[in-house]
């Protein structure tokens, strides 16, 4: 077995081998594969065999800039790093022509020239939004291929592992209580508590499980990690088997994430090849194993006693908390339990220092926040910053805005669970406390942006659908609670509302945060109570006035045909109708039989965009006394 000193120095040499050529990078993470990036890999394959250059590819995984794929970046010593958006199949042989080959970067296809490349963040200096963002856990996301060992090595990694099997399982553990790491699952716990309590348990043997279990709508943040740098997870749990006295660890992740799955099982077999698990690891009398436990999708199986009974081979659901799982967890022994990203942050705080981690952030929340943005914003993808970075420098600095120039009504933060906060909370900062005390939680880092054309009891009534049905039903005030929340919704929606159900929805809402055993029903009916905080006008519109403002809900929303943009000669509208509502023959105006009207849409869509004839429009804007359609569709 070679020593560190081997492994690392062989890594490193063939690390300088592929930076001193030409070599290209395809962002090849699911998000890359699902707008083509494979495409684009083959086609730079067959074009470079077709001019006899052999120039490597590496796939790497995904930058974060998910609205940029297929993201490509061509390398030249010497030379500009070029990266390139949006790759088509059929600017390939003009890339390998101009660039790969030649010394035109082709500029006219080029998103920005690449900084950086050393180990360290890199960045594109024409996107401003790196300016805002701080890169530990994505430092090598995008940049180093997840399925060779030697690129994580050869930029510093298993470094930390190295330096901890020479440190006390104490010292370690302060390291981390100096670093003010508090848990990225979503609880925001001081990850050295829980460290502390399993390495003082004395029951053995003892485990460390990693939560990979990702069921938030519109949260991919572990996912892009471990297709994207697989081995800086490995690294944080094998460090944290040592420092507890465990001698094996599990990786509970998603069965809907099967490249992640791929790619962790490729680097458990380069890490036990290479040392870095199995018996005497690095030469030391500590040995560590890890294995997949693959996850049946249940969003309940994201709390920590739900996700042991799964490892288990049992039924995910929750149990009464004391004994935590720190002192009596999987098969009832000693559990550590943290998330993917907590883990990522171990080897860099082994490696820099405890204080190093605290000096960024704030003071209650240190080192960097992962957030992923969905939703109504122009970037789309995933961005990491200080904690203490505001809502409105993500949305607007990092995400680039509300996408078609859209008025920005609410963001969601922290999954299903999350709350949803207006454009006056913009500027608070973004820690575990400012989003508590405004009503939301920082949970695992789902984002979603919702602009003028969202329906802000829609939201409520969409994300408590999500709870209600992913609940495991064991607490009744969850079970039953949380769907009679749901029907009050549905009734507002459908127009049905009354406006005693306002207070009966904060009455039920109290009761089921109060009578639910875990996270999920403690923290389900937060879309709704901030949605009543900040936007209970749309509320009372739907109540009061049957008028759903977004023209969202569908039993508060019309669709008609303005007579006076209406082609007479046009026939979309009439021939794509299916059930047949829209009347007139060619030649003739058109008309909609609202009684007829499912309220599908599928006119407003065919409706060509020169005539915009179609309109959504509430019920109310067609009686008498209002203002023409036309003059409330310009509204």
């Amino acid at each position: 077995m070679m020593t560190f000193e081997e492994i690392r120095n062989r890594a490193r040499s063939e690390w300088e081998t592929l930076q001193n050529g030409v070599y290209i990078l395809i962002g090849t993470a699911t998000c890359g594969r699902a707008a083509g990036a494979l495409d684009v890999v083959d086609v730079f394959d067959k074009e470079l065999a077709r001019r006899k250059l052999e120039v490597p590819i590496v796939k790497v995984g995904c930058t974060g800039l998910c609205h940029a794929d297929p993201f490509v970046t061509i390398a030249k010593p010497g030379s500009l790093r070029v990266a390139y958006a949006n790759v088509a199949p059929d600017s390939v042989p003009r890339l390998v022509e101009g660039y790969v080959a030649g010394d035109d970067p082709c500029l006219e296809l080029a998103l920005g020239t690449v900084e950086g490349g050393d180990g360290e963040t890199i960045s594109i200096p024409e996107l401003p939004r790196f300016e805002r963002e701080l890169r530990l856990i994505l430092r090598h996301c995008g940049y180093i291929d997840p399925e060779n060992i030697n690129h994580y090595i050869a930029n510093g990694g298993y470094g930390a592992l190295e330096k901890a099997l020479k440190m006390s399982a104490a010292k370690i553990i302060g390291e981390l209580k100096k670093s003010g790491l508090r848990g990225r699952g979503g609880a925001g716990f001081p990850a050295h508590t829980k460290w502390e309590l399993c390495r003082k348990a004395g029951s053995r043997p003892k485990y460390v499980i990693c939560n990979a279990d990702e069921g938030d709508p519109g949260a991919f943040m572990d996912r892009v990690v471990l297709e994207s740098d697989p081995h800086e997870v490995i690294e944080g749990m094998i460090i944290a088997g040592y420092a507890i006295g465990a001698e094996r660890g599990y990786i509970y992740v998603r069965s809907e994430y099967p490249l992640a799955i791929e790619r962790i099982q490729i680097a458990l077999r380069q890490a036990n090849e290479m040392g870095f698990l199995g018996d005497n690891i690095l030469g030391n009398d500590f040995g560590f194993k890890i294995e997949i436990a693959a996850g049946a999708g249940a969003f309940v199986s994201g709390e920590e006693t739900a996700l042991i009974a799964a490892v288990e081979g049992r039924m995910s659901t929750p149990r009464p908390r004391p004994p935590y799982p720190a002192e009596s967890g999987l098969w009832s022994k000693p559990t550590l339990l943290n998330n993917v990203k907590t883990f990522g942050y171990v080897p860099l705080i082994v490696e820099r220092g405890g204080d190093w981690f605290s000096s960024i952030g704030t003071e209650g929340s240190k080192g960097t926040a992962m957030f992923t943005l969905a939703g109504k914003v122009v970037n789309s993808g995933l961005a990491e910053v200080p904690m203490g970075t505001t809502l409105r420098e993500l949305v607007y600095d990092i995400g680039g805005g509300i996408a078609k120039d859209k008025q920005f009504k609410a963001v969601q933060i922290g999954g299903p669970s999350g709350g949803c906060l207006p454009e006056a909370l913009l500027d608070i900062p973004i820690d575990y406390d400012s989003l508590r005390e405004a009503g939301s939680m920082m949970g695992s880092g789902g984002m979603i942006v919702m602009d003028e054309d969202n329906c802000m009891v829609d939201a409520a009534r969409f994300f408590l659908d999500f709870s209600t049905k992913e609940s495991c039903g064991l607490c009744t005030m969850c079970r039953l609670g949380t769907l009679q929340m749901l029907r009050v919704l549905e009734d507002i929606t459908a127009g049905r509302g009354k406006i005693e159900d306002l207070d009966l929805l904060l009455a039920l809402a109290e009761d089921v945060k109060m009578g639910s055993l875990c996270g999920l029903g403690k923290t389900a009916p937060n879309p709704v109570l901030t949605t009543l905080r900040y936007f209970r006008d749309e509320y009372e519109a739907h109540i009061l006035e049957k008028r759903c403002s977004a023209r969202v809900c569908p039993e508060l929303t019309v669709y008609y045909i303005l007579p006076e943009k209406c082609d007479r000669a046009c026939e979309h509208c009439v021939l794509t109708c299916p059930t047949e509502a829209i009347k007139g023959e060619k030649g003739e105006v058109k008309t909609i039989d609202q009684e007829k009207c499912s309220k599908c849409g599928t006119c407003l869509e065919v409706c060509p965009p020169e005539y915009n004839a179609v309109v959504k429009l509430s019920p109310v804007s067609l009686l008498p006394s209002s203002k023409s359609p036309a003059e409330e569709a310009q509204k």
